[in-house]
């Protein structure tokens, strides 16, 4: 859903029947699959699009055909809760549900279980579907849907492997801009310092949730970006192969980074999960992306220190 400058909501104001227990949990299943979040006991929230007015007007009829009670409302504005507030709300549920669906996928790990296997792959079409469900209640777009569509692209094995990786020259990308999505993690934050040590040493980064249009903006680990997963690969890895970076301690690295951000035990290298939690953190702590992103490159230039005098 594309985010109007003015939103109005739909408030749904339910009183569930005291007694009809099935029917009680039916309406509360339903309630949570049209995406609706709760800002009350007995309050609901929807955008106020057409599809959505329909969902409501429906619970509201099964609501009171079971014996409750259910009034349906517009507003433009609800005291207390600015639109950008609601936003969050909205997009806080949908990053715990993208968040499970990460951690079931991370579980069903490729390199323990044969990809062609009818098990993996009929268990991946659940996740999928899955995905889709989220997706169709998402209507702010919240980041942490990339995170789980690029997992899932992986899983399901549709990039190709590394022999069909192209090359490309360090000096056709100097003094570019390189966009990545915001709340930078272990990935994102390695992939943006190898950047900037290594192939562009005057690069700006720039946060945002879609790919850029802009041909001199360069995408890293974004849906469709010119450098990301690919095959086995994390994004750090990708960009290793492709500008030929040959450091024996930056390949090192790449394993470490590698294992945090996969956590498939590829190269059995846990030295960069503390600092993938570090950064998580910072960004729990409400640290800007900037912020974020400068402190994780004092991070890695810490680790490269210490791995050229190991």
């Amino acid at each position: 859903m594309q985010v109007k400058k003015k939103l109005t909501w739909l408030l749904l104001l339910v009183r569930l029947p005291a007694t009809h227990k099935a029917e009680r949990v039916a309406i509360w299943r339903k309630l949570k699959k049209s995406g609706a979040i709760q800002i009350q006991t007995s309050t609901y929230v929807l955008p106020d699009e057409p599809a959505l007015y329909e969902s409501f007007q429906w619970l509201t009829q099964e609501i009171r055909s079971a014996g409750g009670d259910a009034t349906l409302v517009r507003a433009r504005e609800i005291e207390g809760l600015p639109n950008k507030k609601l936003i969050e709300l909205f997009n806080t549920a949908r990053a715990k549900e993208y968040a499970t669906l990460r951690e079931l996928l991370r579980a069903l790990n490729p390199r323990r279980r044969a990809r062609s296997s009818p098990a993996f792959g009929d268990k991946l079409d659940r996740f999928r579907k899955q995905f889709r469900e989220v997706r169709q209640t998402d209507f702010f777009n919240c980041p942490r849907a990339q995170d789980v569509e690029m997992l899932l692209r992986k899983m399901e094995g549709t990039q190709p492997g590394e022999a069909s990786v192209p090359k490309v020259a360090t000096r056709d990308y100097r003094g570019r801009s390189w966009v990545t999505r915001p709340r930078p993690e272990i990935d994102r934050v390695g992939s943006a310092w190898l950047i900037r040590k290594f192939i562009d040493p005057k690069a700006k980064f720039i946060f945002a949730k879609k790919t850029p249009t802009n041909g001199r903006a360069v995408a890293f680990d974004m849906l469709d970006a010119d450098f990301s997963h690919h095959g086995d690969d994390c994004t750090f890895e990708t960009l290793l192969k492709r500008f030929r970076i040959q450091d024996k301690i930056i390949h090192q690295m790449g394993e470490m980074i590698h294992d945090a951000d996969l956590d498939d035990d590829k190269f059995e290298r846990t030295e960069c999960v503390g600092i993938d939690r570090v950064l998580k953190g910072w960004a729990k702590e409400g640290l800007s992306d900037e912020e974020i992103l400068h402190r994780g490159f004092e991070c890695f230039d810490a680790l490269h220190a210490f791995l050229r005098r190991v």
